[in-house]
């Protein structure tokens, strides 16, 4: 018998053993199923949810299990969305913005939404024009990042139930017409303009405050210099007043001769030819101040 032949008896003989062989291989390839790390396998059984399987090695019933539907859990962003809104003060703006979002339960995504990536965009484009149109444009311009926080919230809210998760919501641009546009340069121009007459009106204020200080400091300063010297007459009158006490008339005397001699002098020393007529009161007086003089020597 040649080798043919024995291997044809072999195959005739255990056929059965490896056609069960074969049906175990094929169940077990069935029944493995290997998750990736970044996806969520949603399995049906008879066209009904069975379970959701997550990432690694999981086990399920080969010919009645099957994967239904492979759900990629990593986070999406949405294509550049613009939408036309009008702000409380009747401005018609475009707004561009861009969400971002995971899956997080899929089998609300899958049973309960046909198309996520549209339904979420028509979602921020009614809560975008609903909020803006709570707004001045003032405001949508100088809290944008209230109006972001605002959007995210209640996109969270409308998506919920189709097991969704916003992770941030941005509002790229806030675009205005040409008119608007030109309507708000004319107002900051004005309030620039407006900014710079106060700004001047202001200095001259401050001008006018400065130079009432330097005045008024001014003035403290004299008024201070003349207290100094009405002091100091002050001290010299009580100094000469205790003179004329402790000694007497004489010292007055001595004091109103020194003065006469000193004012003498000083018409002495006048340029020109001058001629001075002394009366006799004030010669004797002279005398009285001579002896004066000599009795202090």
């Amino acid at each position: 018998m040649n080798i043919e032949d024995m291997l044809i008896s072999l195959l005739e003989n255990n056929l059965a053993w490896l056609l069960l062989a074969l049906l175990v291989v094929i169940l077990i390839l069935k029944s493995v199923k290997i998750v990736p790390q970044s996806e969520q396998h949603v399995i049906e059984r008879f066209g009904r949810l069975r379970a959701v399987l997550g990432p690694g090695i999981n086990m399920i019933v080969p010919f009645i299990d099957h994967v239904a539907h492979k759900i990629s859990i990593l986070e999406r962003q949405l294509p550049t969305a613009s939408q036309d809104a009008i702000t409380r003060d009747n401005v018609l703006v475009q707004v561009d913005t861009s969400v971002f979002y995971r899956i997080t339960e899929p089998e609300k995504t899958v049973y309960r939404i046909r198309n996520v990536d549209s339904a979420i965009s028509t979602t921020v484009a009614g809560i975008v024009r609903a909020e803006i149109g709570k707004m001045d444009l003032d405001e949508v311009q100088a809290n944008r990042s209230q109006l972001i926080t605002t959007i995210k919230a209640s996109v969270e809210d409308a998506v919920d139930s189709w097991g969704i998760e916003v992770t941030r919501a941005e509002i790229l641009d806030v675009n205005l017409d040409a008119a608007t546009r030109a309507a708000m340069m004319q107002q900051l121009n004005a309030e620039r303009a407006r900014r710079a007459q106060v700004t001047e009106a202001e200095g001259s204020k401050r001008a006018v405050e400065l130079a009432a200080e330097a005045e008024l400091y001014a003035s403290e300063q004299t008024a201070k210099a003349r207290r100094i010297l009405a002091d100091a007459e002050a001290y010299a009158t009580q100094v000469v007043a205790t003179a004329i006490n402790e000694n007497g008339l004489e010292a007055a005397q001595y004091q109103i001769a020194l003065k006469q001699v000193d004012a003498l002098n000083a018409m002495g020393k006048g340029s020109g030819t001058q001629t001075i007529v002394v009366p006799a009161q004030a010669l004797e007086a002279f005398g009285d101040a001579f002896k004066l003089l000599k009795g202090k020597g």
